[in-house]
């Protein structure tokens, strides 16, 4: 019982951190889908830099290590020293924060969660629309809010990639949130669209690391199966045949 609940902690603590509004339907923002892919290498090595340079500064995903997510994701070591660890780290260390948790706590009222299970908690579709859905809000006490996650403590650390964006009255439908460029960022929105996908590829793949080599053992021992049933049902056959005559 220890070691299930000292399993389940991490889980509890990123839920008690991110708060009670865990569903976007009571944001009133409507979710696009967006199912995660863990079979684009490219898109999870986009992922993990953007990772580590706009989120690792804040949270940490301790349940991971450097040289786990550079073989995973075949990028060579050596590669990923140069472009991975900036502050001393060593490739087998696990990706701990800059921040410290009092800095955190002085600065935003509240520690960043470790987002190591983020995706497992959250799920696909809830951190695509997040990222997506920041917009200024000067009575936030960061200037920022989103509408994915009300009130949520985060600033927008993806502004630059993004720009910036202000919410826009709601129709007379009561539609969900809509929002107007302010300033533009160095990407375009479709291209910012696809560095959301990008990260939150790589927050599901964190997530359950082992998932792709899962799935894949399934699917060959799924067909082994098959083959040695119809093995066995021939054999079964042709031995009854025998008996009966």
């Amino acid at each position: 019982m220890t070691r299930v609940l000292r399993a389940l902690a991490p889980v509890l603590l990123l839920a008690l951190a991110i708060g009670p509004a865990a569903h976007a339907a009571g944001s009133g923002a409507a979710l696009t889908p967006y199912k995660a892919s863990l079979r684009d290498k490219h898109s999870l090595q986009r992922g993990a830099r953007l990772f580590v340079n706009y989120c690792l500064s804040c949270h940490s995903a301790r349940f991971m290590r450097y040289s786990r997510v550079a073989d995973d994701l075949e990028i060579p070591r050596e590669v990923a020293k140069r472009n991975m660890l900036f502050t001393g780290e060593k490739i087998g260390d696990p990706m701990v924060a800059v921040m410290t948790k009092e800095d955190a706590e002085a600065w935003f009222g509240i520690a960043p969660p470790d987002l190591s299970l983020v995706a497992r908690l959250r799920g696909d579709d809830w951190l695509y629309n997040y990222f997506l859905a920041f917009y200024l809000d000067p009575d936030a006490p960061n200037g920022w809010n989103n509408a994915i996650y009300p009130n949520t403590a985060m600033p927008h650390a993806l502004h630059p990639l993004q720009g910036l964006q202000r919410a826009l009255p709601p129709d007379e439908e009561g539609g969900p949130m809509r929002f107007e460029k302010v300033r533009a960022g160095s990407m375009s929105d479709a291209e910012y669209a696809r560095a959301v996908g990008d990260l939150t590829n790589f927050l599901v793949y964190m997530g359950e690391p082992s998932r792709p080599a899962r799935i894949r053992y399934g699917v060959w021992t799924f067909l082994f199966l098959l083959a040695f049933a119809t093995l066995a049902y021939r054999l079964k056959k042709e031995y009854w045949r025998d008996i009966h005559e």
